[in-house]
């Protein structure tokens, strides 16, 4: 009996074997045909490949069995519904975001291309060699890179009277005058302002501005003083003493824009030496004429005549003051006449006689060569009315005579011309 029981133990256990051998077998072989029906796939995704063996049934199934989810922008080399075949290569490329910026315009791309360059070309971007890119054109993409562009204007640029003709990518005049390494003194001027934004054929300019001291000496001409002198004969002129030139040192702040003098201020006037008037005796003696002794009777008409003559003679040589209602006895010369101002450069505004023009606007005086009309006489012009011969000049000489007018606009309206001139005194 214990040994049918010990059979039977090893039968069953056999059984058991053999049965777990089988299920073995099958699985083996179930296993092994899957394997069998799978198909051979190379993937590529961003560059790395890979040899897939797949059950998928279409690109779709194979690439969510790799967990990729394709998006909008991104390139894939079969479209999503392609059957799986055995051997085939499938490429998956996945987008990158680009932020964009061409100058202040700003925009976001979605780009496979591998570098700047081909992102570029993709987007039909072109360059000029002076326009300036962020990046090497050889620089790997990067998902979310920001990318900037400026480009590059043409402006003018006037430095202190030199154009030139400049490129450049700078947006502010500020930035511009910068990369010329260009540097702007203190008195500069600048156009426009250093905020202001460059724009196609904007004009940059810049005067150049400085202010120097400018100390000049200038010689004073001396007046000349008249005096009446009735020890000399009338008509006839002594000089006292000889004038003597001053001598006045003169400071200037000068202001220079482009090397050009634009204005001329007077900081202070130093006199260096006193000029010293030159004093003129003029004669006022008046010669008397003694009359001879009375004659025959035969030779009365005779020495009438003859002492008309005489009488005539005296008269000419001791001409009494005419008034200015009777210019018939006159002595009468033609002259040439110009006129002058107070206000000329240099002009002190005072006559050779002392008379101050400037403080008598309207004062009719006349500038006379002395040797032809003495100073101090009383003239009538024509054209120009009563006046007294109260100055001189260094350009009056013989008949010539200038006539002193209160504005410049009245002098160039007098012109030059030739006058009649009647002495009165």
């Amino acid at each position: 009996m214990g040994k049918k029981n010990d059979l039977k133990s090893v039968i069953k256990s056999k059984m058991i074997w053999t049965f777990v051998a089988a299920i073995l077998c099958i699985a083996f072989l179930v296993t092994v045909s899957y394997e069998a029906t799978k198909a051979s796939v190379q993937v590529t995704i961003n560059g790395e490949s890979e040899l897939i063996r797949t059950h998928s049934n279409t690109i779709g199934d194979l690439l969510s069995e790799l967990d990729v989810t394709v998006q909008q922008h991104d390139e894939l080399s079969h479209e999503l519904s392609d059957s799986v075949e055995y051997g085939m290569d499938v490429t998956y490329i996945p987008s990158k975001t680009i932020n964009l910026a061409i100058d202040d315009q700003s925009k976001t791309y979605y780009t496979t291309a591998n570098t700047v360059e081909e992102f570029m070309e993709e987007q039909e971007i072109s360059l000029k060699e002076k326009d300036d890119l962020s990046h090497q054109s050889d620089a790997a993409l990067k998902d979310g890179m920001d990318i900037q562009v400026n480009k590059a204007v043409q402006v003018v640029l006037n430095d202190g009277g030199e154009k030139e003709k400049v490129w450049t990518t700078a947006s502010s005049v500020e930035d511009f005058l910068e990369n010329q390494n260009v540097t702007l003194n203190e008195l500069d001027e600048l156009k426009p302002s250093k905020n202001d934004q460059l724009t196609k054929d904007t004009l940059v300019s810049i005067t150049r501005v400085e202010k120097v001291t400018d100390i000049i000496e200038e010689e004073v001409d001396y007046s000349v003083e008249t005096r009446k002198d009735d020890s000399i004969l009338k008509g006839e002129r002594e000089v006292v003493s000889d004038g003597e030139k001053g001598l006045v040192t003169k400071k200037y702040e000068v202001t220079l824009k482009n090397g050009k003098e634009t204005k001329r201020e007077l900081l202070k006037e130093t006199v260096e030496k006193e000029s010293k008037k030159k004093i003129v005796a003029v004669g006022t003696k008046v010669e008397q004429t003694v009359r001879a002794a009375s004659e025959p009777s035969s030779n009365k008409a005779s020495s009438n005549s003859s002492n008309s003559s005489s009488s005539s003679s005296s008269s000419s040589k001791a001409t009494t003051t005419v008034s200015r209602g009777n210019t018939s006895e006159a002595k009468t010369l033609y002259m040439h006449a110009t006129a002058y101002t107070a206000n000329c450069a240099g002009c002190s505004g005072v006559t050779a006689t002392g008379i101050n023009l400037k403080a008598n606007p309207d004062r009719k005086v006349v500038a006379v060569d002395p040797s032809v009309i003495p100073l101090g006489s009383k003239v009538w012009v024509e054209g120009y009315g009563y006046a007294v011969a109260g100055d001189t000049g260094g350009a009056i000489n013989g008949n010539r005579i200038d006539l002193f007018v209160p504005s410049k606009s009245k002098a160039l309206s007098f012109g030059s011309r030739n006058v009649k001139v009647k002495i009165l005194d």
